[in-house]
């Protein structure tokens, strides 16, 4: 398989930890939707990362997407979204709280940086801050609840790689959000998330875009 996307994006790395984590062997292209267009564009027209090439040639994108298939190649014991309801439903919700975060992000850092000067809308930024800022304390909410194992279960699952992913490209596309201020269990799960070892591997430093 070939993964295409550089891991800096959150939807990225979460699914690139995923495959390490089910032991699935994949191919990086570290592939920038702003400098790399054209070598994307074979595989994903609408130019979005990541991409997955399977080893049939088919092409999968959207990260949601993704995970659920890969979830369908192991077995069930060893899936990383629960199986059962409600924990099913559950993480399927926390898992897109987070990436909906990411999406957020990505529109505000856009908003803030690739406009001419006097073009950002206030009211736009304002409203993805609050967007943000109200998520984040769902989550909160959510991962003090679960207490200081994982969000679901005895094991590492796509809720746990998502949030702390997601929390990760907040922080450094936008330092406003650097301390977690009131944010103790989410911070407290970042650094857990990070210190294991496939977190160490996959990771990359925020590269902002360029036009």
């Amino acid at each position: 398989m070939i993964l295409i996307g550089q891991y800096d994006s959150p939807f990225v790395r979460r699914t690139a930890i995923a495959m390490r984590l089910y032991g699935i062997a994949f191919e990086h292209r570290p592939w920038s939707t702003f400098g790399d267009a054209e070598k994307i564009r074979p595989y994903n027209p609408l130019l979005r990362v990541p991409t997955l090439v399977l080893d049939s040639g088919d092409v999968l994108i959207e990260s949601l997407a993704i995970l659920d298939y890969l979830d369908g190649q192991m077995p069930p014991a060893e899936r990383m979204f629960p199986q059962e309801e409600p924990a099913r439903h559950k993480a399927l919700k926390l898992a897109s709280l987070a990436a909906g975060i990411s999406d957020k992000a990505v529109a505000l850092y856009y908003e803030q940086n690739l406009h001419g000067e006097g073009a950002v809308s206030t009211m736009w930024v304002e409203r993805c801050r609050s967007q943000i800022k109200g998520a984040l304390a769902a989550l909160e909410k959510e991962r003090a609840a679960a207490g200081s194992g994982y969000l679901f279960g005895d094991r590492v699952g796509h809720a746990d790689v998502t949030v702390a992913c997601m929390l990760r490209h907040l922080r450094e596309a936008h330092p406003e959000f650097q301390p977690l201020d009131g944010l103790p269990a989410l911070k407290d799960h970042a650094e857990r998330m990070e210190a294991l070892p496939v977190f160490q591997e996959i990771q990359q430093p925020f590269i902002p875009p360029k036009e």
